[in-house]
């Protein structure tokens, strides 16, 4: 009987940074490599990846990485991955070209090459267990779910997906090809929870390509769209939108434009009109019923560009009056907050905001009946729902119990969860480590806890230094404390509690002058607790106090 086990490294109670670990016999398979955008209070941190820890202890045992789709919470991690490991990539055609590109811009292994471009019909052994794959539909083409056929059955892992029947061909779902996985045998099934507690199911994308030529056909004044660069399924509904309205389409953003003329090259986006989209610093020869403007910002969030454009801080188009914004996207949980804001910000601006209408739902992701369906073609045993947060996980499960499946039998795990399959029974069995890897600047996993927590008071309650210079030889101070401050009070306003906090530095470095044991440790720390108990009884803020202690005439006998 062969050992099988399911580790979702990240994924789970959360939206985005998509991992999962599947394990046949001494083979691994990695399921997806993606990453998260961070919420607000990650200060400064751009990104947020898996933890590659448990990967990097059995990295001989990797037969690949293995993608779904191209979307950041798919594909985004992959630089930093193939910075450690070197194995083979899998992918569609397009999922395969924006990996590429990903990794090509970054500073990680740029000239990795061991891509491997597959298709539905690709099945690849490895020791006896097969990968095979199957089209699924979302929002970006070439989008394809992944069955890894085990000694005991098939382990089903969906990508993000649903179903749309009047999909046009690079968008379509073969049901056939998961009804024949259903009937080879099903053990376990990973599937997309994203809309697991929606109330309302997903409508045609043909009804969404009508309503988006409605709110253009309507509109005088420029269009302004938000939209992600890699949802090439909006895209493409905007781009036939804007040419049957009469209007040209001017691009912002590097990202979009690499995007785009690669699903161009692949034929996976098509121009209505080789004309249709000009130069953005032309933009001033046209009338604005003539205009519409694409943004989809930089790192996958459009709406921090709106801001900016709204704002009047953007280096090419700013919002103006009578302007209307469609935004054409649906914000991250983590980005809600902001969304309200950019909007009180545009209407400052004078301009005015449309989405799709209540009764349009048209998410990239399963809505119940879909859910349900799927799991009633593929007939598993056991059952993991994944991609989403804690209450969207428990959602699905009670569709998946309501299809048939007992409790039991589904599995509502956290990152770093371990499920095994053993003796004909599948159990949870330890963990493995899964915590975030925080990505800052060039830095991969450099910034921790303590370093937040820094950032977090920085943003808060400022930095406040004392700079004092001593004579150790002499037992004296040579220049009376220097106090600094940075976000936390105005000096020339708060003379005399900066003249109290200067004393308070004055008489801790007299007293630790007389000892001859003086420790330069314990002196920044006696400076660090006698000020902050004193600005918080003054203040009710803790900023982040940061002693500085010059010496001349150096005695080098003494400890430092």
């Amino acid at each position: 009987m062969s050992n099988i086990r399911i580790i979702p490294l990240g994924g789970v109670r959360e939206n985005g940074k998509n991992l999962y670990v599947v394990e046949s016999g001494e083979d691994i398979f990695v399921l997806d490599c993606g990453l998260i955008y961070p919420e607000d209070e990650l200060f400064g941190i751009d990104a947020v990846i898996p933890d590659f820890t448990y990967l990097e202890e059995n990295k001989d045992r990797i037969a690949g990485v293995f993608l779904t789709h191209g979307h950041e919470d798919a594909i985004g991690a992959l630089p930093y991955f193939l910075d450690t490991f070197q194995v083979p990539v899998f992918g569609s055609e397009l999922t395969i070209a924006l990996a590429k590109l990903f990794v090509e811009k970054s500073s990680f292994n740029p000239s990795f090459e061991d891509f491997h471009v597959i298709d539905e019909h690709t099945e690849i052994d490895f020791n006896g267990t097969t990968v095979k794959f199957f089209r699924t539909t979302h929002t970006i083409p070439d989008s394809m779910g992944i069955a890894v056929h085990t000694p005991e059955g098939n382990i089903v892992y969906t990508g993000n997906f649903k179903f749309d029947q009047s999909a046009q061909d690079m968008y379509h779902t073969d049901l056939s090809q998961l009804a024949d996985l259903g009937k080879e045998g099903v053990l376990a099934v990973l599937s997309d929870s994203g809309e697991a507690e929606s109330q309302v199911e997903n409508v045609s994308e043909k009804k969404v390509q009508e309503e988006v030529l409605d709110i253009f056909q309507e509109t005088s004044s420029r269009i302004i769209v938000a939209a992600v660069a890699s949802n090439i399924l909006r895209i493409q509904q905007v781009l036939n939108a804007a040419h049957r309205s009469g209007r040209k389409v001017f691009i912002t953003g590097k990202n979009l434009e690499d995007i785009l003329t690669i699903a161009m090259e692949l034929d996976k986006l098509t121009l209505p009109d080789d004309d249709l989209i000009v130069p953005v610093d032309t933009i001033n020869k046209y009338d604005d019923d003539e205009i519409l403007i694409l943004e989809t910002g930089s790192a996958g969030e459009p709406i921090k560009t709106l801001n900016r454009m709204a704002t009047q801080n953007h280096d090419q188009v700013n919002i103006k009056d009578g302007d209307l914004v469609f935004i054409a996207t649906s914000p991250s949980t983590a980005m809600e907050v902001m969304v309200a804001e950019t909007e009180n910000l545009i209407y400052r601006a004078g301009a005015s905001v449309v989405k799709l209408s209540s009764n349009v739902k048209a998410s990239g992701h399963a809505t119940p009946n879909d859910l349900q369906l799927l799991i009633n073609l593929l007939k598993p045993t056991y059952f993991i729902p994944i991609q989403g947060e804690y209450r969207m996980l428990a959602a699905h499960a009670g569709l998946a119990n309501e299809t048939g499946i007992p409790y039991p039998n589904i599995f509502i795990l956290s990152n770093g969860d371990v499920v095994s399959y053993s003796k004909g029974k599948m159990t949870q069995s330890g963990q493995v480590p899964a915590d975030n890897t925080l990505i800052d600047g060039i830095g991969i996993g450099d910034i921790g806890n303590i370093v937040l927590r820094d950032r977090r008071l920085l943003s808060e309650d400022g930095i406040f230094v004392a700079v004092v210079t001593i004579d150790r030889k002499k037992q004296k101070i040579v220049s009376d404390p220097h106090i600094v401050t940075r976000g936390f009070v105005f000096v020339k306003e708060s003379q005399d509690l900066i003249n109290e906090s200067t004393d308070i530095v004055r008489n801790i470095v007299k007293k630790n002058l007389k000892h001859n044991d003086f420790d330069w440790g314990s002196i920044k720390q006696d400076i660090r607790e006698g000020l902050n108990t004193h600005l918080f009884r003054k203040t009710k803020r803790r900023p982040i106090i940061l002693p500085v202690i010059m010496e001349v005439n150096q005695n080098r006998r003494f400890k430092k």
